[in-house]
């Protein structure tokens, strides 16, 4: 770094630390004359930093905010709070800032040193935040390593546990991370399985990067959110059943697309679908699935099949009873 460069960021570090400083008091500090800092502040304002001076004797230099966010110049501890902020506020339910967080986190962790990575590291395994809801725990490091690797399209492999306890090694090529209910998920493409899968982020153990860049499939917005929705649809719910229905499986899965994830044939003609939901109504939903026609049968449990069988006797009576008078009628 020449010595301009180095004494126009001393100088920007001193903008920062305060509102006002006199044109003396500045070039004091940097062992220069007020000349030389007019010109560092010119510098500045070449860069996109908007440095307002005021003449006179009592005159001097201050940081204003501009129509534009300039490159920031942070002390070692700004940098380690900032991003442990970051990873905290990505761990957190964010209506509307899932991926704004995401993007900053990468910023920022791309540019720390090795040294002040391992600070944030052990200081953010020791933040507890108050959590939002009942969601499981994400491990802020996992999810920064994924951030990471999910800008800049770079392989990764990963340790994960699935639901029954197994850990498996996978290789992936990182697609989204979205938050889904209570849960983070990874949308990536899956390189032994050679298909699209996704993963609870809770349940990665360790992230290791492979330095390995891929070319990044396409995916639309909404391709991602529903399979992110299917993702979050298989944890495990408080009603699980399924459905057998009269339809092939090869035409059962062309007509539910990702949505038939964990269907079996029950014969040639016969599809076996795994659903539930949180309640008999969620789990209702699911049936709604079942194409037009298709004859089908179900394990729907008790007692919520007693729910859903007044609800839908109700339901049939109201549609079987006159409409009624609007009060505009009467």
């Amino acid at each position: 770094m020449s010595d301009t460069t180095a004494r126009a960021l001393a100088l920007l570090n001193l903008l920062q630390t305060h509102r006002h400083w006199p044109g003396t008091e500045l070039a004091s500090r940097l062992g220069v004359t007020e000349r030389t800092v007019r010109r560092d502040v010119d510098r500045l304002r070449e860069l996109g930093y908007r440095v307002e001076s005021t003449p006179g004797s009592a005159g001097g230099y201050r940081l204003e905010a501009g129509s534009a966010v300039p490159p920031l110049l942070l002390t070692d501890d700004e940098a380690v709070t900032m991003a442990i902020g970051l990873r905290v506020a990505a761990t957190q339910q964010l209506v509307g800032g899932a991926e704004v967080t995401l993007t900053a986190l990468a910023k920022l962790e791309q540019v720390l040193p090795s040294a002040l990575r391992q600070r944030v590291n052990a200081l953010a395994a020791a933040v507890q935040p108050p959590r939002i809801g009942a969601g499981p725990v994400v491990s802020p490091v996992v999810i920064g390593e994924i951030a990471l690797a999910t800008r800049d399209h770079e392989r990764l492999r990963l340790r994960y546990v699935d639901g029954q306890g197994e850990e498996s090694v996978r290789r992936v090529e990182p697609h989204a991370l979205a938050p889904a209910g209570r849960k983070w998920f990874l949308l990536c493409w899956d390189l032994d399985r050679e298909d699209w899968r996704t993963f609870r982020v809770d349940r990665i153990t360790s992230v290791e990067h492979t330095r390995v860049l891929f070319a990044r499939r396409e995916l639309s917005a909404q391709e991602i959110e529903e399979r992110v929705l299917i993702a979050a649809s298989w944890s495990p719910q408080k009603i699980e059943t399924d459905a057998v229905m009269e339809l092939p499986l090869a035409e059962m899965q062309e007509r539910f697309g990702p949505w038939g994830q964990g269907a079996t044939a029950e014969g040639p003609d016969r599809t076996r679908w795994p659903f539930g939901g949180a309640d008999w109504r969620e789990a209702m939903y699911g049936l709604l699935w079942i194409p037009a026609g298709v004859e089908y049968t179900t394990s729907f449990p008790e007692p919520h099949r007693a729910e859903l069988r007044e609800a839908v006797e109700r339901l049939l009576r109201a549609l079987d009873a006159p409409t009624p008078a609007s009060s505009a009628d009467s």
